[in-house]
């Protein structure tokens, strides 16, 4: 079961609250990981808990998109394989550390993780109930939260969302979205020809990363992250690769493209490589979705375009 509560005021946190009180009787462990606000209302109308209900701090889930979705996703298989009923109740963070003209994006890649989770989250044993703050989000996005989870939490209990989509069909629509073009004026344009480019383009962005305050482990995820789309790129589609980076504040940002013959499969990126065929090849794009904040793909035959997010405060947090 995945479900989204929307609130419109404090009040219709009543039904987060009788949702609390309903899991903390019925299943085996409850993770609640909410900002302080919510927590602070729930924790009044909530009541005394048992030992089941556990509270997360947002901060220890919601840093790399990737790494939200991966943690979530290991905790529901690890509570399945032990044969425990879980109950995650999760209100994402998409505003902090992110600057203000690319949170919607930020939204927008989040919101894909959300569809995707409907095939690869351990579900059968388990709920997930998101909350969305329509104070916090415009009605664009909570449209797309209605398309992304299969049923909605309302006064009267839990309800089938009527405009809820299959994960394929949301992200293949997502995916012939353009991006916006990049700036006119970039920090670099490269061309990679070939393999042997690529320690060329190693080089350039670990430069240009650290002249933007970014060291260790950050810069080299973002390194490796690049190179991996680029090599994807020379690998799957038609040589040469493009490769712009530029940066918006303190957030880093690289795109990719390159005339790929066929356009990327909705899905690509999401599931976990099979370890045995990675080794061949084919785990560059989900990589890069693991240390790049977010990551966002248009594809349609003859051109692919991988575009990446390195907000500077979630990437040093993130290594530290």
């Amino acid at each position: 079961m995945h479900a989204a509560l929307i609130i419109e005021t404090d009040r219709d946190l009543d039904m987060l609250a009788a949702e609390l009180n309903r899991s903390a009787k019925r299943y085996d462990e409850v993770l609640v990981v909410v900002g302080e606000r919510t927590r602070a209302v729930l924790a009044g109308l909530a009541g005394d808990l048992p030992d089941a209900v556990c509270w997360g701090a947002q901060d220890g889930f919601y840093q790399r998109l990737g790494f939200a979705y991966e943690r979530f996703r290991r905790y529901l298989a690890a509570a399945h394989r032990a044969g425990r009923r879980a109950h995650v109740i999760a209100e994402p963070d998409l505003t902090h550390g992110v600057d203000a003209g690319l949170r919607a994006d930020r939204v927008a890649a989040y919101l894909e993780y959300e569809a995707i989770c409907n095939r690869t989250y351990a579900l059968d044993a388990a709920t997930v109930t998101c909350v969305w703050d329509c104070r916090d989000h415009p009605a664009t996005v909570l449209d797309r939260v209605r398309a992304t989870h299969p049923h909605l939490v309302t006064s009267v209990g839990r309800m089938p969302s009527p405009d809820y989509l299959q994960p394929e069909r949301y992200l293949t629509e997502r995916r012939h979205l353009p991006m916006g073009s990049p700036p006119a004026d970039v920090d670099h344009d490269v061309s990679v020809g070939g393999v042997a480019g690529l320690s060329g383009l190693r080089s350039a962005l670990g430069r240009w990363a650290a002249d933007h305050r970014f060291d260790g482990e950050a810069m080299e995820d973002l390194v490796t992250a690049v190179v991996e789309v680029a090599t994807n790129g020379l690998r799957h589609g038609d040589p040469p690769v493009r490769v712009r980076a530029w940066h918006h504040g303190d957030t880093l940002v690289v795109q990719c493209d390159d005339a790929g013959s066929r356009p990327l499969p909705a899905e690509a990126g999401f599931l976990r490589p099979d370890p045995v065929a990675a080794v061949a090849g084919g785990r560059g794009l989900w990589l890069a979705r693991q240390l790049a904040d977010m990551v966002m793909v248009s594809s349609e035959p003859g051109r692919t375009s991988v575009r990446l997010h390195f907000p500077r405060e979630i990437m040093l947090a993130a290594s530290s």
